[in-house]
């Protein structure tokens, strides 16, 4: 049994999981029969899917260069799925090296691969734990060692709250989370979106995985940055926020809105 309480035969490989299949897309090597085949259904409903995940992955790393530079030196990754590198702690540290980050998962295979890439620094942790529950994670002592709450702090939900159901009360948490930020921290935030395509299809075959997909259109998406104050150029499609190279093509069919956010006191 792991240290976070799970052992090894509780991880489910009998449905696809979303970290797993966003692992495939990337070209990545840590995922199963099931997440494949459930990545090349996505795909064939979505043309645009695995340029797609490859925007958001480069949104998510200029993102963290952006927070980073702007005196930001804590970070909290929640939903930070497979360790590809460069991750947010090699694009952080990269640009400072005392940066801090906390991640946060609810899929044990990632916390396993996050312990063996972590083990030799103090300056990371990595916490199996689930966005549904803000308290909980806000409050786990291996955050708690990384994160000083009493400083500003850039939280991190790249294509993760998507997966939340309205149920679950998605604004809410990010209020919960909002409200534990001291004045001068970020959110970064990425959301999945029908706004560009009819992607019902794709959202289907995410039915029979570990959680579903769940697209808002741009008016929803915003108002995750409540009581937060967009930097430029506000929300956007990720390939065209603050891009550091031309947008690959068929860019502007990418369904990711993402955005940064600063808490003013």
């Amino acid at each position: 049994m792991g240290k976070d309480g799970f052992r090894a035969e509780e991880i489910d490989t009998s449905r696809p999981h979303p970290a797993r299949i966003y692992d495939y897309l990337l070209g990545g090597k840590d995922h199963y029969e099931v997440d494949r085949k459930a990545g090349d259904a996505l795909a064939a409903a979505a043309p645009e899917a695995r340029i797609g995940v490859r925007a958001n992955r480069d949104f998510m790393r200029r993102a963290v260069r952006h927070v980073v530079e702007a005196g930001v030196h804590q970070l909290l990754d929640i939903g930070t799925g497979l360790p590809t590198s460069p991750n947010v702690h090699e694009t952080a540290q990269a640009t400072a090296p005392d940066v801090r980050v906390a991640y946060v998962d609810n899929d044990p295979i990632v916390k396993v691969h996050g312990d063996a890439l972590l083990s030799d620094t103090s300056a990371t942790s990595i916490v199996l734990g689930d966005l549904r529950e803000p308290r909980a994670v806000l409050d786990h002592p291996d955050v708690r060692k990384v994160i000083d709450f009493d400083q500003p702090v850039a939280v991190l939900l790249v294509a993760v709250v998507h997966f939340l159901t309205e149920a679950d009360e998605p604004e809410q948490i990010v209020a919960t989370l909002r409200d534990a930020l001291a004045p001068g921290s970020y959110l970064v935030l990425s959301h999945a979106t029908g706004d560009f395509a009819d992607r019902r299809d794709a959202q289907a075959v995410y039915n029979n995985a570990s959680a579903t997909l769940n697209l808002r259109s741009r008016a929803q998406v915003e108002r995750f940055f409540d009581g937060f104050e967009l930097v430029e150029p506000g929300l956007a499609q990720v390939p065209f926020w603050r891009p550091d190279a031309t947008p690959p093509a068929r860019s502007e069919e990418i369904g990711f809105y993402g955005g940064v956010a600063r808490k003013l006191g």
